[in-house]
């Protein structure tokens, strides 16, 4: 849109589209067409020809003309260009600065503290839409933003995300797996744990938010924001550890490596069934019966050939069936991140 991409308030963009639709008008005529004063019109217009988007007519001066967009707005979006290459190497001049003074800090200035739920939310989506690299995230309850488990506008850039679930979590359903799904889908490489031992958002390597759970209240809620250091760097091996040991989450059979002729419904029984959940549970969070599940885990531990649950997680593990192909492309989705 020419408001958002070239720098023109709606009310201009407004005017222009309209001045192009017709050979020539006059600021009255303009101002009947949008329904706006014509005081604001003539301001507009005068403003549009000191940028070359508008001229006089020859034959009537009061009478406005269109310049040609593909000329005029050519202009316009090389000149933002050149101001976007200046705002990147004065980013990159910037964040040489930033890391010169964070090699200078303190034992005090290695960790900031977050105060309320909402000063949270914020902080996680800035660093979150300013990620490079990766962002590696313990999700456990409560959570402190809505939303989906990632943001897809980073994950377009080429960020990586790695996401470890409690297993808690999937036995409330929240998320549900059909949010799991969507989360693969974008690019996601999800987990599942018994437990994670914190709340926990990794952002490059460069930063952490460690949110606080002595109280869900937005009054009393608090986080850590951990700067570069070796208490970061512990962080990280923390959250590297866990992932090691975490379970891998499969959403369809296509996803599995070295899986037999198995279908999706099969391959989610699976993946949720060695997680930890029970029957009733994977039922409720595929939107299947009981019977179901049930009959589907006994399909699994013939083909598997093997007598019970136990057995089939074993077998599963040696035939590598639980080798995602995500898992050897690291890629991982929180219009604003879960956390």
């Amino acid at each position: 849109m020419l408001s958002d991409v070239l720098g023109l308030t709606p009310e201009e963009a407004g005017i222009y589209h309209n001045l192009i639709s017709v050979a020539s008008a006059t600021p009255a005529e303009l101002a009947e067409s949008v329904g706006c004063e014509a005081d604001q019109v003539v301001r507009i217009l005068c403003m549009l020809e000191g940028r070359g988007l508008a001229a006089r007519s020859l034959g009537h001066t009061t009478r406005f003309v269109a310049s040609p967009p593909a000329a005029a707005l050519r202009a316009l979006l090389v000149q933002r260009q050149n101001e976007l290459k200046l705002a990147e190497i004065e980013l990159d001049s910037l964040d040489e600065i930033y890391r010169a003074a964070t090699l200078g800090r303190g034992v005090a200035e290695v960790v900031d503290v977050i105060h309320g739920t909402e000063a949270i939310r914020e902080r996680v989506g800035h660093i979150q839409l300013g990620a490079r690299k990766e962002i590696m995230n313990f999700v456990k309850a409560p959570f402190y933003s809505p939303g989906n488990m990632t943001d897809d506008t980073v994950i377009a850039r080429g960020v990586h995300y790695r996401v470890i679930l409690e297993r808690a979590m999937l036995d409330e359903g929240a998320p549900s797996f059909d949010e799991i799904a969507q989360a693969r889908a974008s690019g996601e490489e999800v987990r599942v744990a018994d437990t994670v031992p914190l709340k926990l958002f990794i952002v490059d390597r460069e930063l952490a938010i460690v949110p606080l759970l002595g109280s869900a209240s937005a009054a009393k809620a608090g986080a850590l924001l951990v700067h570069e250091s070796s208490l970061l760097d512990a962080l990280i091996a923390l959250f590297e550890s866990e992932w090691e040991k975490a379970t891998q989450f499969a959403t369809s059979a296509g996803a599995l490596q070295n899986a037999p002729a198995i279908d999706d419904l099969d391959a989610q029984i699976l993946s949720l069934s060695l997680t930890g959940l029970t029957d009733q549970a994977i039922a409720t969070q595929l939107r299947t019966s009981l019977r179901t599940v049930q009959r589907r885990t006994r399909h699994l531990m013939d083909v598997a050939k093997v007598h019970n649950r136990m057995q089939l997680g074993f077998q599963a593990a040696r035939l590598g069936w639980l080798e995602t192909q995500q898992d050897g492309n690291t890629r991982v989705r929180t219009q604003g991140s879960r956390t």
